[in-house]
């Protein structure tokens, strides 16, 4: 890693990660497909949300509040990583609301962030919101648990549900301290 581009990175984001706001933590990354460890290529960010961006199956959306702040950053990288991380957590109202001039935007889809994944499995609740592994859920009406001696009832907080992987339509989760499969229909999705 370049002193020189690490010391600017820092005078440019006043210590803090580009992305988060955070101070703890900070590592340089190179924005792919760039290579080449300059100011122009690269973003001050924490070890953990860097850790998130090259293994896309331990982001935790909460982790990215940051990026409505970040997207709107005057350093390309920092929109870059903004925008490819809108596309990854499927926030379309944000993506629509950036501007990214042709190059820019090429180096955005770079890595295939944005791609349609056809037959890709995607949970929704019953607003259509997108769920991912980690959300928490209410349920929106009483649900019989089969094989239990309880009711689930409506308004019922679920934390740190699981994605059924090859079901859209089911989630895992515990209620009352039970595991249970709930139907994704009969849940909505809280922020």
């Amino acid at each position: 890693m370049s002193v020189v581009t690490e010391k600017r990175l820092k005078d440019r984001s006043g210590s803090k990660c580009e992305i988060s706001g955070s101070d703890e933590n900070l590592v340089l990354y190179i924005v792919a497909p760039k290579t080449e460890a300059t100011p122009e290529n690269c973003i001050l960010i924490t070890k953990s949300l860097k850790d998130q961006i090259e293994n896309p199956e331990t982001t935790f959306a909460n982790d990215w509040r940051g990026l409505s702040d970040s997207m709107w950053n005057e350093n390309l990288p920092v929109q870059i990583v903004s925008w490819r991380m809108h596309a990854r957590l499927k926030n379309m109202d944000m993506l629509e609301m950036m501007y990214l001039d042709e190059d820019a935007l090429e180096w955005a889809k770079a890595t295939g962030e944005a791609d349609d994944d056809e037959g890709k499995i995607v949970h929704k609740d019953s607003n259509g919101n997108t769920l991912l592994d980690g959300d928490s859920v209410v349920l929106i009406k009483d649900l019989d648990v089969k094989g239990a001696t309880f009711t689930a009832k409506r308004g019922a907080a679920v934390h740190n549900i699981k994605l059924v992987w090859d079901d859209a339509t089911l989630i895992e989760g515990r209620v009352e301290g039970q595991h249970i499969f709930i139907l994704t229909q009969y849940v909505k999705k809280t922020k």
